[in-house]
């Protein structure tokens, strides 16, 4: 995989000229959804050894999804800012809003607009929250509104500046990372 990442970013003319802008085609439904599930995966599997507890026990799944499901999201007003669910600032201020950027870039680069991709990292948020974390925590109402929000200003900021830099594979590379990637492996990656 290294070999096909470094004959893309070393590319040819001819790989750089069919680099191309999005297009005014009609948005592509399956890739968002595919990489926000390939993403949410990977995260979970990397809060398993990050913090053990709660999120490698199975000993109390379908409590811990009961609880998540029939109670309000967490939201603790005394607590300091970004800190109100009970994880640290940086998780929510920093991980969460790089968390929304992504989402909503990648919706974007596939064609939704920026409403579309709104309630496609809204729906995306509530999934991360309820699916994929609501077996080890109770849902968190600050990444339930923060994640959207924050995926909005800077994933249309990222979308802008995708739009505006150079057509060269690198040049987007660095801006999609994982976009990049996709479409090293598949040659499919919107945008691209």
């Amino acid at each position: 995989m290294s070999a096909l990442l470094v004959l893309a970013l070393a590319g040819s003319p001819e790989a750089a000229a069919s680099v191309s802008p999005p297009s005014s085609e009609a948005p592509r439904y399956a890739r968002p959804f595919v990489h926000a599930a390939a993403l949410f995966t990977t995260m979970r599997t990397v809060e398993i050894f990050l913090w053990p507890h709660p999120f490698a026990e199975t000993h109390a799944l379908g409590e811990r999804w009961g609880e998540t499901f029939t109670t309000a999201p967490r939201f603790d007003p005394k607590r300091r800012a970004f800190e109100w669910d009970g994880d640290a600032w940086y998780i929510n201020a920093v991980g969460h809003t790089l968390l929304g950027m992504e989402l909503h870039f990648r919706a974007r680069a596939c064609g939704f607009g920026w409403a579309g991709s709104l309630a496609f990292t809204t729906g995306a948020s509530a999934v991360w929250e309820y699916v994929f974390e609501g077996n080890a925590v109770r849902a968190s109402a600050l990444d339930l509104v923060w994640t959207p929000l924050a995926g909005l200003a800077l994933g249309e900021a990222r979308h802008a500046l995708f739009r505006a830099a150079p057509k060269s594979f690198l040049v987007r590379f660095l801006i999609d990372p994982l976009g990049g990637l996709d479409h090293a492996v598949t040659s499919d990656a919107c945008g691209f």
